[in-house]
């Protein structure tokens, strides 16, 4: 009998209140809909340094990067919440992939990945979702081509947290449709 399917999902933002973090969530409701198991990851609880070479040398991996790589190692797929610093990815999330991509192994080899994004802004975080795809599909992920973007997130989520507009809703289920149906494919 094959391993069940089990992704890891998680955010590039810190913050608690975060609207990243709310449409993760969201997402990750989504996904264990379609009946994958998801592993959340909250970044905050596996806090690394700034990546540094000579600290790397020096030093090795931090354990929280053995962690992190070990998470990513032991599931199928990825499900990542980009929010937009700058019309960039944030520093958390880039930081978390650079240490991990530096293992001697490239744990995102193989792996699918879908990401999602949400802004108060107009554009919904897209300029980072599509960064986030470019870094992950560079790494060696298969990353699903569907879109979830959420523009004016904070307005987006009723006071439970869950989206208020039926459309919006609509686009995380694809998502996490295509992203469970990839990973089932793929999966070894």
């Amino acid at each position: 009998m094959a391993n069940p399917i089990r992704i890891l999902a998680f955010s590039g933002s810190a913050r608690r209140e975060s609207l990243n973090r709310k449409l993760l969530a969201v997402a990750v409701g989504a996904v264990r809909e379609a009946g994958v198991e998801v592993t959340l990851l909250d970044l905050n609880e596996v806090s690394l340094p700034l990546y540094h070479g000579d600290l790397e040398d020096a030093e090795g991996l931090p354990a929280n990067a053995v962690k992190i790589i070990d998470l990513i190692t032991s599931h199928q797929g990825l499900l990542v919440a980009s929010p937009e610093y700058n019309s960039m990815i944030t520093p958390l999330l880039k930081n978390t992939i650079d240490w991990c991509s530096r293992a001697d192994m490239n744990p995102f080899t193989g792996k699918v990945a879908a990401v999602v994004s949400a802004s108060p802004g107009m554009l919904g975080g897209v300029r980072s979702m599509q960064l986030a795809k470019q870094l992950l599909l560079h790494l060696g992920c298969h990353v699903v081509p569907a879109q979830c973007i959420l523009p004016k997130a904070h307005e987006a989520f009723d006071e439970k947290g869950a989206l208020k507009e039926p459309r919006t809703q609509k686009s995380v289920q694809t998502l996490a449709a295509d992203l469970v149906r990839t990973t089932r494919l793929l999966a070894p």
